[in-house]
């Protein structure tokens, strides 16, 4: 009578199936690992070439190519999001119209990129109307930021499910990440970067394209400081924001700008102020 021996186990036809025996550990920091660098390149972080987080960069190229240009008109914003979630960005439709609306906002950026017709909220904190009611195009901000795409300056990448292509990155004729500034809180970093004067980025520009061994207090003369798109005046000496620009690391306090008026068929005097000092708006 012959041996019987056990068939060998098939082996799964998916490698994604298969387990593999690996210390805990390892395999939590290996994993842990993967989500964190994504979570900086490719969500929390704006890419220091065009100051943009992916999200950004998508809903700018799909009104790009809905032809939401400034001389055109406006289409619903609920167009814009639909597009973004179903071709560059697989994520909630919220938090994709919450981002588009803060590109609209005059207060949370110095030179905003869309250009709202509607309400898209307000400095107290009011919400946005839902977007099948507002309406949205570029502005031509948004347009120089994305001056050469047809030229081949930039890389294309596919699309999360490979239909179609997205720019890597904007060619950035504006300097979007010191004029609108950034933040945002990865795994391990942040980043909070104010908003500046595009006009006093450009000397500077000019003065490292000319001097690149520029010092420090050459360029402080030209850039005198944050230019928020709030108002308000910075009250901190000249020392302490030359110091926080030289090492990267500083905070600024704000000082806001107010207007005393009286209200009609009240007493005399009564007047209003913003409620936070950050919160002011700007004076012009």
């Amino acid at each position: 009578m012959s041996d019987v021996t056990d068939a060998p186990e098939a082996a799964p036809e998916d490698e994604f199936d298969a387990i593999v025996e690996a210390p805990f550990d390892a395999a939590l920091s290996e994993r842990y690992l993967i989500y964190a660098m994504s979570t900086i390149t490719a969500r929390s972080l704006p890419d220091l070439r065009d100051g943009l987080k992916p999200v950004h960069r998508r809903l700018l190229w799909a009104m790009r190519l809905l032809k939401l240009e400034p001389s055109q008109g406006y289409k619903k914003c609920a167009r814009v999001v639909g597009d973004v979630i179903g071709k560059y960005h697989p994520h909630g439709d919220q938090s994709v119209y919450d981002a588009m609306v803060r590109l609209a906002q005059t207060f949370s950026l110095r030179y905003p990129l869309v250009d709202g017709q509607g309400n898209f909220g307000n400095i107290d904190g009011d919400n946005a109307a839902a977007y099948r009611y507002t309406e949205a195009r570029l502005t031509r901000t948004a347009i120089e930021l994305m001056h050469g795409l047809d030229e081949g300056t930039v890389d294309f990448k596919p699309t999360y499910n490979g239909e179609d292509e997205e720019p890597e990155v904007m060619p950035g004729l504006f300097p979007n990440l010191l004029a609108n500034g950034a933040s945002g809180i990865a795994v391990g970093m942040a980043t909070s970067i104010p908003s500046h004067n595009v006009h006093e980025i450009i000397d500077a520009a000019t003065l490292l394209i000319d001097s690149p061994k520029a010092e420090h207090a050459e360029i402080m003369a030209i850039i005198k400081g944050p230019d928020l798109a709030t108002g308000g005046t910075l009250v901190d000496p000249k020392s302490v924001i030359d110091a926080a620009y030289e090492s990267g690391r500083g905070a600024m306090r704000v000082r806001c700008q107010w207007e005393k008026e009286d209200a009609r068929g009240a007493a005399p005097g009564r007047s209003s102020s913003p409620k936070s000092p950050i919160r002011s708006r700007r004076a012009s």
